[in-house]
């Protein structure tokens, strides 16, 4: 099929899917999260290769020190910080909460590139990024709700929220790369940089010898996870983009949380709840009014017109 609505959603289904295998591995067996996370970057490392060698390009540039030293850096913030917070969240909160705290981090974009650019947020900024946090305290209402206002979902929503955190430097930092070296090639340099970063980091802290006891199950789903929630996303959303633009593949990030919440809710039974309905809502509200209307900006002291501040995309691995 070449229409590339079809493969945005594809996207947006396959990342929205990662918090519920993460949940399932969980309930397989009494596994930590490392162990999981390096379950899954063991399966994706040769996903990512794949994705090198179906981004390879005649006649390319060379990775320069810079380059390199870049990619490193991105693939520690974007693909191994981030994912290995995520997952320490997600042995306390619910699928859904994770998606809605994840889902907060173009607003943390916003916040950083006017920390970087010095240029003060619209009106419509500050009252978009209001929505979605006082959509976040609703949702976060409901998972407090059912674990007795537990001080364990409080350091599970703060560790997701470290990984937002960590996603949305990851995502500023690629601008800096991505026109030179290609979205498809830096995903999977990247990728393969963060595969690398945490199966040392399993080697050195966690517990390899633990693996050949581990059920078959934690094996699927970490293979799930690498397959259907990393890699596939990644390819599948570079095809939308090329077929639709990166605006309207973007938009189709829309569906990943209410897609989170509905999985959560058939596959893990987690309740599905006015105050969760809401909270997604007001989140969901919120993101899309982050993109303002397109306007030219007001020329400097010397009458050049000063750079835009690009906005983010709405994408979360």
């Amino acid at each position: 099929m070449q229409d590339g609505r079809f493969y945005a959603v594809l996207a947006a289904a396959g990342f929205s899917m990662k918090a519920v295998f993460v949940k399932l591995g969980y309930a397989a067996a009494p596994v930590e999260a490392l162990t999981l996370l390096a379950i899954r970057m063991g399966c994706a490392l040769p996903l990512f290769l794949w994705l090198l060698w179906m981004a390879r390009e005649r006649g390319a540039d060379r990775l320069s020190a810079k380059d390199i030293g870049r990619i490193l850096l991105l693939g520690f913030t974007g693909y191994y910080l981030a994912s290995l917070f995520d997952f320490f969240g997600l042995e306390t909160v619910t699928a859904g909460l994770e998606r809605l705290i994840l889902y907060l981090y173009p607003s943390l974009v916003l916040i950083f590139q006017v920390c970087l650019t010095g240029e003060r947020p619209t009106a419509r900024t500050l009252q978009a990024m209001a929505i979605c946090y006082l959509g976040l305290g609703v949702g976060f209402v409901h998972d407090m709700q059912l674990a007795g206002w537990s001080h364990e979902v409080l350091a599970g929503a703060a560790w997701v929220f470290a990984s937002a955190v960590s996603y949305a430097l990851y995502y500023i930092g690629t601008g800096a790369v991505v026109q030179r070296i290609g979205s498809m090639r830096l995903a999977g340099l990247a990728g393969s940089a963060s595969c690398v970063l945490v199966l040392a980091h399993f080697l050195a802290l966690g517990e390899p010898a633990a693996l050949p006891a581990l059920p078959p199950s934690v094996w699927l789903y970490g293979a799930l996870m690498a397959l259907v929630s990393t890699v596939l996303p990644i390819y599948w959303t570079a095809l939308a983009i090329s077929r639709l633009g990166a605006a309207q593949t973007a938009a189709f990030g829309n569906l990943g949380p209410v897609l989170t919440v509905f999985a959560s809710w058939l596959l893990l039974g987690e309740p599905l709840s006015v105050w969760q309905l809401g909270g997604l809502a007001l989140v969901l509200f919120g993101v899309m009014r982050l993109k303002p209307a397109p306007r030219r900006p007001a020329p400097d002291r010397t009458g050049q017109p000063r750079p835009s501040v690009a906005q983010p995309g709405r994408r979360v691995p």
